[in-house]
């Protein structure tokens, strides 16, 4: 089953903004209506938190709007076809899931708060050596995890577009 952006947005109506597809929708391990409110509740309070972030420096905002994304993909086409059709909420929805992108001032921003978190550990919360080795061993993967992740989308220029039409004979 494929679902697409609603048609009245015609920025949203590009192939490239078509919602993407799931493997396991409102069936299967899901079947259980309890389990569907608890992803709801999850999907909505993501959300909250995500707009909380837009205005509190310090909380991020894209993750916890993919985390929504994938809890409504579970529990709720109207609420995913909503995140990802919102003008606002939608955009770093897309960006991530087309192309893996994380803005350069996201990066910069994890990556300070980060540090300042483990300076702040080390040196006003830990007693030993062993709560700022074990925040190194989880937060230096996720640094580097965001890192080096591209900071824009890939340009497509009109040779390209060109070569994709004629294909390659």
């Amino acid at each position: 089953m494929r679902f697409t952006a609603p048609k009245d947005n015609a920025a949203m109506t590009s192939p490239d903004h078509k919602l993407p597809e799931t493997s396991e929708k409102f069936t299967g391990n899901l079947s259980r209506c309890w389990i569907r409110w608890c992803l709801l509740a999850f999907g909505w309070a993501n959300v909250g938190l995500g707009l909380v972030g837009i205005f509190i420096p310090g909380l991020p905002t894209t993750i916890f709007l993919i985390i929504a994304f994938w809890a409504f993909s579970k529990s709720s086409e109207k609420f995913q076809n909503w995140l990802w059709s919102h003008p606002i909420l939608g955009t770093p929805i897309h960006a991530w899931h087309m192309h893996r992108v994380i803005p350069v001032r996201a990066k910069i921003f994890a990556a300070v708060m980060m540090t300042f978190s483990f300076v702040y550990v080390a040196i006003f919360i830990a007693e030993d050596w062993v709560l700022p080795m074990v925040l190194a061993g989880i937060m230096t993967p996720a640094a580097t995890y965001v890192l080096t992740r591209a900071s824009a989308p890939p340009h497509i220029t009109a040779s390209d577009t060109a070569t994709r039409k004629e294909g390659p004979c």
